[in-house]
């Protein structure tokens, strides 16, 4: 994933721009966290023969983390993978039209998985994370007992962000087809020519 460019097109509100900016901060940092603590878990264990047992399943859950959080983020720069055979060739109602019918399936699927999401990650409330207690207790002697459920509502909260930013990207599909301006959303098809790559020679 890749910050976006200067040419993208500037967020509505300033909501909008500070989420944005929160997310990227996250990403920024989560993804420092991992690095950190690899580089320690591999120092430890080729250096001086003893590895961290925690390192591993801590890494796992920032990354599960990072995944579900930043997915809406991926969307919105056009990042997810998407099979456009036709969509250049139609007119804009026409292909508005398309992404709404492909749209609506898509948002039931992730209502289900926020639904089933939340009720199989309510199962795992009394179970605790043991990176998290074995880290917690050899700073102040007790286990944290911070519960699993931390890790699977990522899930639900993942899917939830993305189907907000379906659901804004269609509406700001319709407000920009009524105004006759381009879609605010960078991953809404647009009329408009992209400009010429940095890379290409004159």
């Amino acid at each position: 994933m890749t910050p976006p460019e200067p040419s993208a097109a500037p967020p509505r509100n300033g909501f909008v721009q500070l989420y944005t900016r929160v997310l990227w901060t996250f990403a920024g940092l989560s993804m420092a966290a991992i690095v950190g603590i690899m580089l320690v878990q591999v120092a430890a264990r080729y250096l001086f023969g003893s590895s961290l047992i925690w390192a591993e399943e801590l890494c796992r859950y920032i990354l599960i983390w990072q995944t579900f959080l930043l997915i809406g983020i991926a969307y919105q720069q056009g990042e997810l993978v998407a099979l456009d055979l036709i969509g250049t060739r139609l007119s804009r109602p026409l292909r508005f039209l398309i992404r709404l019918i492909v749209s609506l399936p898509v948002c039931y699927f992730l209502y289900l998985l926020i639904e089933t999401g939340l009720v199989h990650a309510g199962r795992f409330k009394s179970q605790t994370i043991p990176a998290i207690d074995f880290i917690w207790g050899s700073l102040t002697g007790r286990p944290a007992g911070l519960p699993v459920w931390w890790v699977y509502v990522s899930v639900p909260v993942g899917c939830a962000i993305l189907l907000a930013h379906v659901v804004v990207g269609l509406v700001d599909e319709v407000i920009a087809l009524v105004r006759g301006t381009p879609a605010a959303a960078s991953n809404a098809p647009s009329d408009a020519p992209r400009p010429p790559s940095s890379n290409a020679q004159a």
